[in-house]
């Protein structure tokens, strides 16, 4: 099992669609300081179901949509998927590969997608439990 893709779109420093492809091995995100990396390390753990926004390096979870800048408009919503290659069955279901989706609208709502069907946190997790990928995980 490993992350494959990462795809973020009006999550906070990303206000275009950025898709982040991971090869296996090793991987390095690197980077001059403001560029955005540690916002891609946001955006992974956001997907897995964070709740609180402090972890995300924000007042209130709504912040993590992107504001705008002088020549852009801030968002309506954000949305980061993350596509996991289930390779070696280490996911508890058929499909050898898994994306999950997480949106935040501006009115505070929230909605997680399992291979685009609408889903609740709880089968994300559950998902993910005893795999070592989580919120809770390093």
């Amino acid at each position: 099992m490993h992350l494959s893709k990462v795809e973020i779109f009006g999550f906070k420093s990303f206000a275009n669609k950025t898709v982040v492809d991971f090869t296996r091995g090793i991987t390095g995100i690197v980077g001059p300081n403001g560029c955005g990396k540690t916002n891609i390390v946001d955006a992974i753990r956001w997907s897995l179901g964070e709740q609180k926004s402090s972890t995300l390096r924000s007042d209130k979870m709504e912040n993590v949509i992107f504001n705008g800048t002088r020549t852009k408009k801030p968002m309506g919503m954000a949305e980061v998927s993350l596509t996991i290659v289930n390779d070696r069955g280490i996911l508890p279901t058929d499909f050898s590969e898994v994306t999950i989706t997480r949106r935040i609208f501006r009115s505070g709502e929230s909605e997680y997608l399992l291979n685009k069907n609408i889903c609740r946190l709880k089968d994300i997790t559950n998902l993910f439990m005893d795999t070592g990928m989580g919120t809770n995980a390093y």
